[in-house]
């Protein structure tokens, strides 16, 4: 373990302790040191260039007021890539000044041309009513900025189609409001300069590869509608500029000219100034065993993330540390800050007020005033989600506390970037759940220190993505043979399948949209309409639960929570949409548990690694909540198991597997009555580990593991993206299948527990109760996989996908690989074992997407 040098750093902390300080003070409360890792990010000296020729001094006035003396080089660079008509993406650090590099660029053409008009999209309202606040406050005369959102009343929405010619807005408007109602922008689509598209790489997955699309809509429409005389595209066919701002992410050009099917040169190198950082890998202690017990239930249990970040955050601010703490979930914000709130009034009555959570749902004005208290001391501490990370120009504190692993390297590194103020020294803590990746991640500091950041992962390709994306096209104009150019690899497939299902007509001038009504396309790829949950006494509307949760969530007799009040479900029902449910304070919780089977459709690749066989292609998952448990909540103790009667619900979707002979195994020292029992737990760590490889979540993927598949006749272990179609995440996993099993395998060997544990195998959303699990020979399984399989399994394709070829003889009809490949037909072996598996992605609840605040 690493530990901080002695001496105090002398520039840190405001009017609280300097970092290295109160690091050693937070450590020294624990009897054993929760601390695995310290990393010193050093400071760094900014590098400022002169103003671009043809910025106006009429705009660098209004900046030189806000103190911007000079712009950092890189800001320079982009603004004049974009300025000279090229498509630019600058992939910087938190703070390093962004909007800067988009700005000088569009203001200065939008004072240049008075005809000339700016689109900006962000992830987030926040985000984008934060840069209005920045753009109007320049007030430049002529430029009109204002937002265009879901919140913007009727009465102003014709006003700023008509007169705004700085137009912020999100993908979701712009799908929804604006292409669809492209004859009344026509006039600001023709004059169109510069489309900035802020945070771009949160644009991931299947909501980045629905917003891909949505830029080629938008693209087309504005290819429709001529010419514009702006200098920076003078001369050439109305194709606007795109300015792309991004996180530092792994080969940003690439992932922008995926999003956008353009050209994008990418500025990376950060110039702005930075304050160093201390960061602390935290694992929480293992809590003592519980006396009552029995003997299978004595896996060690480590303390809950929540609660250990709840008692920094009081202790940062008893230390007067003004500190934000990133919390994955609204509902584990709102319990960090309680419980910090709670400690420190047991500790000084009164200090618990300046403690807050933040999150996405409360309404403009309170997360305004949060903000504006935090930044000037009334509040020391606050728990977010992450609306924080990208919402608001919030910078400048002390320390930041992270709950959990975000997800990605580019939102670690995004959340770490809040703390530091004016390139003060700054402090930021990960504090790790009891979760496999967690585990590995801060007892492996190289997977997150001196790496680079992630690819985006996304696939405009994905036919359950592009159809209805090119249906939306259609219902706009009819599509042309040059429209299914713009939309690239599939569409021709795409447009012949819709046309064979009657949703479009092919004419000599194209295909025609034969529906009045508009398609009804989600941007976030959720399973299902949203499912209304209706308290029955009172008709009163409690929230949404996306459908393809509701059979987890909503099943009759389950417990769902809101807002800190407990409900019971008294009924389902999946044709209206609506659950009922009451209030109600039961001792125990419900646990939903399914069956899933798997049939392998196609395989698009694979590798004949011996007794080894790995493959990429499409599956069909069908899944069906069975049952449900009751557990006490304050033992976990199974009360009952109770039947339910569920539709079942089916998935096409893309899958990485590999396979394994029994002889192998064997050899390995896997007992045939153990296969079951080591393939499982060998599939629920590589779900756990599949967002170091790509960036997902392990609620994003599903697996499942059994020791005789009947389309591999082998022993086998799934992983799949729980999206139709796929999300790129299988492709990413096949493409570094090495990289990504050896992590997997390090995290089960390396864990401290003797039988598994949430830390290694255990897995939260197990439809089979996380049994059997055999970690030993877990480790077994892989480190056959690992001793056959080359270290660079295959050579991947720009999207992180596998080419279209084998890398051994052609798989025969079932998907499986030949005799060679896998094995071939197992050999004799002992009883039949049921299958195990992990199910699908609960893609709605807390986490994620639900955060966002979108039009």
């Amino acid at each position: 373990m690493q530990d901080v040098t002695d001496d105090p750093v002398s520039a840190g902390g405001g009017p609280g302790r300097p970092p290295a300080e109160l690091l050693r003070r937070l450590r020294a409360r624990h009897a054993c040191d929760p601390v695995t890792h310290v990393e010193r990010v050093a400071a760094r000296p900014g590098e400022p260039a002169p103003w671009p020729a043809w910025a106006p001094e009429e705009l660098r006035a209004p900046f030189a007021r806000r103190g911007v003396v000079a712009p950092w080089r890189h800001q320079t660079e982009a603004a004049e890539l974009a300025y000279a008509g090229q498509h630019v993406v600058v992939a910087t650090g938190t703070a390093s000044g962004k909007s800067l590099a988009y700005q000088l660029p569009a203001l200065a053409t939008l004072l240049a041309d008075p005809r000339a008009t700016v689109l900006y999209l962000a992830p987030t309202k926040a985000l984008a009513a934060d840069q209005l606040r920045a753009v109007a406050g320049l007030e430049l005369e002529g430029v009109r900025p204002a937002c265009y959102d879901g919140d913007t009343p009727r009465a102003e929405r014709e006003w700023i189609r008509r007169h705004s010619r700085f137009v912020l807005t999100n993908p979701d408007m712009l799908h929804h409001g604006i292409l669809p109602g492209h004859a009344h922008w026509s006039g600001f689509l023709r004059r169109l300069a510069y489309v900035v598209i802020d945070e771009c790489h949160t644009y991931r997955g299947v909501f980045g590869s629905h917003v891909a699309h949505v830029l080629r809509r938008l693209r087309r429409q504005c290819g429709r509608s001529g010419r514009v005389s702006s200098p920076a595209l003078a001369g050439s066919r109305h194709t606007p500029v795109f300015i792309l701002a991004s996180a530092t992410s792994g080969d940003p050009a690439a992932a922008a000219g995926r999003l956008t099917g353009l050209p994008v040169t990418a500025v990376t190198e950060d110039t702005s100034p930075r304050g160093g950082v201390t960061f602390a890998l935290w694992e929480p202690p293992l809590l003592p065993p519980d006396a009552s017990a029995s003997a299978v239930d004595l896996a060690p249990v480590r303390r809950s993330a929540l609660r250990e970040t709840a008692d920094l955050l009081a202790d940062s601010v008893v230390e007067g540390v003004r500190t934000l703490a990133f919390v994955r979930s609204r509902r584990g914000a709102e319990v960090v800050a309680a419980n910090a709130r709670r400690a420190l009034d047991e500790a000084v009555p009164g200090l618990g007020e300046r403690v807050a959570a933040y999150r996405a749902g409360y309404l403009r004005e309170e997360r305004r005033e949060l903000e504006r208290a935090l930044l000037h001391g009334d509040l020391l501490g606050l728990a977010s989600t992450s609306a924080l990370e990208l919402g608001v120009d919030l910078v400048g504190l002390d320390a930041v506390l992270i709950c959990g692993w975000p997800g990605t390297r580019a939102s670690l590194w995004q959340q770490a970037g809040r703390a530091g103020r004016s390139g003060d020294e700054a402090l930021a803590v990960l504090v790790a759940r009891d979760d496999p990746l967690d585990t590995y991640l801060v007892h492996h500091p190289e997977a997150l220190f001196g790496r680079p950041v992630e690819a985006t992962v996304l696939d405009p390709a994905n036919p359950y993505v592009l159809a209805p994306q090119l249906a939306c096209a259609a219902f706009e104009a009819p599509l042309t043979p040059a429209d299914l150019e713009l939309f690239g690899e599939g569409a021709k497939e795409a447009v012949d399948s819709l046309v064979e299902a009657g949703a479009l007509r092919q004419r000599p001038t194209g295909w025609y949209w034969r529906h009045r009504e508009r398609p009804d396309v989600d941007l976030r790829g959720e399973d299902g309409a949203p499912v209304c949950v209706v308290e029955a006494s009172t008709g009163r509307l409690l929230g949404t639960v996306d459908g393809g949760s509701s059979h987890f969530l909503l099943h009759p007799g389950a417990v769902y929570l809101h807002q800190g009040v407990s409900y019971v479900v008294d009924s389902l029902d999946l044709a209206d949409g609506c659950a009922l449910v009451h209030a109600e304070e039961p001792d125990w919780s419900t646990h939903a548990r399914d069956v899933t089977s798997l049939s392998v459709v196609s395989v698009r690749s694979y590798v004949d690694a011996g007794p080894v066989g790995l493959f990429l292609g499409e599956v069909d998952v069908t899944s069906q909540v069975v049952s449900y448990q009751r557990r006490r909540i304050a033992t976990g103790e199974v009360i009952d198991t109770r039947p339910l009667d569920l539709p079942a619900r089916e998935l096409r979707t893309v899958a990485v597997w590999f396979t394994l002979s029994p002889e192998s195994l064997a050899l390995a020292g896997v007992e045939s009555a153990d296969v079951p029992g080591g393939l499982h737990a060998a599939e629920h760590a590589a779900i756990g580990l599949l967002p170091l490889i790509a960036t997902c979540d392990r609620w994003d993927i599903g697996g499942l593991s059994t020791a005789l598949h009947p389309d591999t006749e082998a022993p086998t272990v799934f992983v799949y993206d729980g999206h139709p179609g796929g999300a790129g995440f299988a492709e990413r996993a096949y493409g570094t299948a090495a990289a990504w099993l050896r992590a997997t395998r390090d995290a089960i060997a390396e864990c401290g527990c003797e039988a598994g544990c949430p830390s290694c195998v255990q897995s939260p959303k197990c439809g089979n109760g996380n049994n059997p699990l055999s970690k030993p020979d877990a480790v077994r399984v892989l480190d056959v996989v690992l001793d056959n399989l080359p270290p660079a399994a295959n050579i991947a394709d720009e999207r992180g996908a596998a080419p279209d070829r084998a890398h051994g003889d052609a798989p025969d009809a079932r998907g499986a690989a030949p005799d060679s490949a896998a094995g071939g037909r197992p050999g004799e072996r002992g009883a039949a074992v049921p299958r195990q598996d992990e199910r699908s992605p609960e893609r709605s609840v807390s986490e994620g997407q639900a955060a966002l605040e979108t039009g």
